[in-house]
């Protein structure tokens, strides 16, 4: 079994070392501080460090047989974002040049803004300054080993992140025509997805440099707003005038993850939400 780092050790951290402490991996949360909700997971062992300060690094374990990035910038901003994806990851690209990472990543790589589908072979041209720098860490970790992989996680939503929930209490104005599209992974998928590729790689199957984890249906934010207000027993959502020429976002596939072997615990957001609010229990 291996011994993991999980940089960035957070509720999907927390989730992911929970599936790879069960089967047996020595596994090492790393973050800059404690927290109260990443130390409810069993036997996960927990060092602290701020990873933009390379000296720092220095109290980790040298040996790790691989590690995975899941730190997120302390605020959406070009110097926050700098610091964690530029400085920190490249302290760390160069503690462990020779151990294999997994990072993850974001959809907001894409820039396509009219509704089209994207693959992991789809041109990431975004228009923000912080997905830009997401894309200049990616080829980072690409150059630093063959071996690295990229998962680009869409809209994380779960018990820790109810953003989609809380709006749908509000009443809110959002577009309905042209549809604006959403797409969201569960935390135990985005979890789940990090183990499954592991998983692949320990028993030496090939698999790619880089994966899109987002469920089976990228559907307009109207409808899933309007569903959950109706489960929640709350007014519909009021519809924002906005011209035929509106973004619409874009639409993430997961064929390539699917084609690999991976099934979603929850393939849409019905499936996971019910469970959310209490109106379905996941076995």
């Amino acid at each position: 079994m291996a011994k993991i780092l999980i940089i960035g050790c957070g509720a999907v951290g927390g989730l992911l070392a929970q599936t790879l402490i069960a089967k047996g991996h020595d596994v090492i949360g790393v973050r800059r501080r404690p927290s109260a909700q990443a130390m409810g997971v069993g036997r996960l062992k927990f060092q602290y460090a701020d990873i933009t300060d390379a000296s720092q690094l220095d109290g980790l374990p040298p040996d790790a047989d691989l590690w995975f990035f899941m730190v997120s910038a302390d605020e959406r901003s070009e110097a926050a974002y700098k610091n964690v994806y530029g400085q920190g990851l490249a302290n760390l690209l160069r503690r462990y040049a020779n151990n294999p990472c997994f990072f993850v990543s974001s959809t907001s790589v894409y820039g396509q803004d009219a509704g089209e589908w994207v693959d992991e072979d789809s041109p990431t041209d975004p228009p923000a300054i912080t997905s830009q720098i997401i894309c200049q860490a990616e080829r980072q970790v690409w150059s630093a080993g063959a071996g690295n992989v990229v998962v680009r996680c869409s809209g994380i939503y779960g018990p820790s992140r109810r953003y989609l929930l809380n709006m749908a209490t509000q009443s809110p104005c959002l577009q309905k025509s042209p549809p604006y599209f959403t797409n969201r992974i569960h935390e135990r998928d985005c979890a789940g997805v990090l183990a499954f590729l592991l998983e692949q790689k320990s028993a030496s199957r090939l698999i790619g440099n880089c994966y899109l984890a987002s469920d089976d249906g990228p559907v307009p934010q109207w409808e899933v707003v309007s569903w959950l207000a109706k489960q929640m027993g709350c007014p519909e959502p009021r519809v924002k005038e906005i011209g035929p020429d509106a973004r619409q976002n874009k639409r993430c596939s997961n064929l390539r993850l699917k084609n690999l072997g991976y099934r979603f615990i929850y393939p849409d957001y019905r499936s996971g939400y019910k469970e959310l609010m209490g109106n379905g229990k996941k076995e």
